[in-house]
């Protein structure tokens, strides 16, 4: 117990001391439960042969435990102030292990890294999730908003399914591995938090059609309760057509071609797995620009 609230009075003195304060609409929650600190850096296995991500490293919480672990730690906080801070820690504290990158994660390159673990800025979730997922890396552990960790492993059929189940479903494995309450953190967010691992696929889909099966999702997911027919009819600027009569001619050739296809169209977006979204995606490729 003496430890969380050391961890807990350690943060608080910190942002005291450099006149922080932190603001919750860019997703600063700092963790302050050292015992979700410690399963946090537990589940990464952690050795000196790896190279950590993070993301939003904030004042170091996660930061100066990962560099004692692991080989090296590449931090990306985009917020000046706090970065200077961390900055000055990692100094004070004589961490030489650690490469601080000032900028905004979703822009930035990032170097070469084997593993991620990161309590994540919320709203960057899905564009920085998507990002990690083209690169190479053998592990992921990630504190993200309860909902869309629930999202990422959505089940066919169920309001959790989503584009971005669809779209994580032939990147990754997604595993549960710890719930997190708002207490853990100041400010107190007024949600759960989820940390999940990722673990990327052995077996690739090829680029082009990964591409087309990436705006055939995002077509369906727009219209999630109506049949696939009429979702990529109403989203077919997405899928490159302007001309909705186009559309429906090209689909009815298909259809009578194809009992597959017609199979296919007529079932809802939300009933429809990865891998028949897949199907549809192959089987319309060549009509989709």
């Amino acid at each position: 117990m003496t430890e969380k609230i050391s961890l807990a009075k350690e943060t608080k003195q910190i942002l005291q001391e450099n006149g922080i304060i932190l603001n919750k609409n860019l997703g600063q929650n700092y963790l302050i439960d050292d015992f979700k600190r410690k399963k946090i850096i537990e589940y990464a296995n952690l050795t000196k042969e790896d190279t950590v991500l993070e993301i939003g490293p904030g004042i170091g919480t996660l930061t100066i435990e990962l560099a004692k672990k692991a080989g090296k730690v590449i931090a990306i906080e985009q917020d000046t102030a706090i970065f200077n801070i961390l900055k000055k820690r990692l100094e004070k504290e004589q961490i030489d292990n650690v490469e601080l990158i000032n900028g905004d994660a979703v822009k930035v390159d990032f170097p070469k890294f084997n593993k991620i673990v990161s309590n994540l800025p919320y709203q960057i979730s899905s564009p920085i999730s998507f990002k990690f997922l083209e690169h190479e890396f053998d592990l992921a552990v990630l504190m993200y908003q309860k909902e869309f960790a629930d999202r990422m492993n959505g089940k066919v059929g169920t309001k959790q399914y989503s584009r971005l189940s669809a779209m994580i479903y032939f990147k990754a494995d997604v595993k549960f591995l710890t719930k997190v309450s708002p207490e853990s953190f100041i400010p107190s967010p007024k949600v759960d938090s989820s940390v999940v691992e990722l673990k990327p696929k052995e077996k690739k889909i090829a680029d082009d059609d990964f591409r087309i099966y990436s705006k055939v999702v995002k077509a369906l997911f727009q219209h999630r309760n109506k049949k696939a027919r009429n979702a990529l009819i109403d989203s077919r600027h997405i899928i490159g057509f302007k001309d909705k009569k186009e559309l429906k001619t090209i689909l009815n050739n298909l259809e009578d071609e194809d009992s597959r296809i017609k199979e296919l169209l007529l079932e809802r977006t939300i009933n429809l797995s990865p891998e028949s979204i897949m199907e549809l995606s192959i089987l319309l490729k060549e009509h989709i620009n």
